[in-house]
């Protein structure tokens, strides 16, 4: 059987054949550029014959039952459980990266778990969750089995998240995310040469994505940067980064704060101190955002969703529990009647941090 037909290979889109005979992929600014028989540098995209092919359709490298807010979002159906997927692969080279045995897998072997959108979709529904989330690699560089699955999923009356670095050509990732319902957008850094030197891209596609994201779509979205100390975590570039996001996104959209620990191929920096995180916090909110939280730390203040008007706790958090509730059936808040920006219901999940592995394999659908 050839390559083009072997299991999990489906025909890709958006790409262009060049003159020299080369076909280019146009799913990332990366572009790469394939002879017959290559894979891009994401590694699930590759040329076969004349047209390029997704490899990993339908093939995942496992899945998990989770709190929403370790997507993170917190904005979004706070307390529900999310089935969360990844397959191998990506389309940038972060040195940090904490899941990099998974997103830079070579290794066919890890996609151990294989479900068609359809077996996704139903096992969301089995499993009680209210949500499926693309994550643990990008869906960017699997666009057509998350967009197909997204599909499945709004059939059945579950929602789809993406969890993403946001490295997206305009056409593709305006297909992607049109399908999804809610978005957390990983912003690495805010300064060009650290996403040149650290990452293997650039920031200005990662900025459109978030512009689109908010201002293009129905997806609720949040945005998270990873502060790993002596690199990103400066109070000029928070405060720069602090500026764009009041200015192009709004004081609504949810930022959060994580802390770093080593891993990957950066094993010579210290984890963030909850001092780092606390005081990025601090200047977004001083910069007019509404909703900064903290993560990869204890921190019931950061974690914690307060009134934009009264500064009432509306939604009380312990890392990934819910402790409070003050919000009524309209989003509003319980004591002033403000909106909370969100996607909210009149009561939150139970969920908790609960997380559960599963086999789809072992499920009855």
């Amino acid at each position: 059987m050839s390559d083009l037909f072997a299991p999990g290979t489906v025909p890709a889109r958006h790409w262009t054949r060049e003159a020299d005979g080369r076909i280019r992929c146009d799913v990332c600014p990366r572009h790469c550029r394939l002879r017959d028989g290559q894979r891009g540098l994401c590694f699930v995209r590759a040329r076969r014959g004349d047209q390029m092919v997704l490899t990993t359709f339908g093939r995942s490298s496992g899945y998990c039952v989770d709190p929403i807010e370790k997507k993170p979002l917190d904005h979004f159906l706070p307390g529900t459980p999310v089935l969360s997927f990844g397959t191998a692969g990506c389309n940038l080279a972060c040195r940090f990266c904490q899941n990099w045995d998974i997103s830079r897998s070579r290794d066919v072997d890890t996609l151990a778990d294989e479900a068609p959108p359809e077996r996704i979709a139903a096992a969301a529904v089995a499993l009680g969750c209210r949500s499926v989330a693309f994550t643990y690699n990008d869906p960017v560089i699997f666009l057509e089995y998350a967009v197909e699955t997204a599909r499945a999923c709004r059939a059945r009356g579950i929602r789809s998240v993406a969890v993403t670095a946001g490295y997206a050509c305009p056409e593709a990732g305006a297909e992607l995310f049109a399908e999804m319902d809610a978005v957390n957008v990983d912003l690495k850094a805010f300064d060009p040469d650290f996403y040149a030197r650290v990452c293997g891209g650039s920031l200005a596609p990662v900025l459109e994505t978030l512009e689109h994201v908010h201002r293009d779509t129905d997806a609720w979205l949040e945005v998270t940067t990873l502060l790993i100390p002596g690199l990103n975590d400066g109070d000029e570039e928070i405060e720069r980064a602090a500026r764009w996001f009041a200015d192009r996104l709004g004081p609504d959209v949810p930022w959060h704060f994580t802390a770093f620990h080593p891993d990957h191929r950066m094993l010579d920096r210290p984890r963030t101190p909850p001092a780092t995180l606390a005081r990025a916090r601090r200047i977004a909110l001083d910069h007019g955002l509404h909703h900064v939280y903290t993560g990869n730390v204890r921190d019931p203040e950061g974690d914690s969703t307060r009134c934009h008007g009264c500064g009432a706790i509306v939604i009380g958090r312990d890392r990934y529990e819910i402790t409070s509730w003050g919000l009524d059936a309209r989003g509003t808040c319980a004591r002033c009647g403000v909106r909370c920006a969100g996607v909210f219901e009149p009561q939150p999940g139970s969920w908790g941090s609960r997380r559960m592995p599963v086999r789809l394999s072992g499920l009855e659908l």
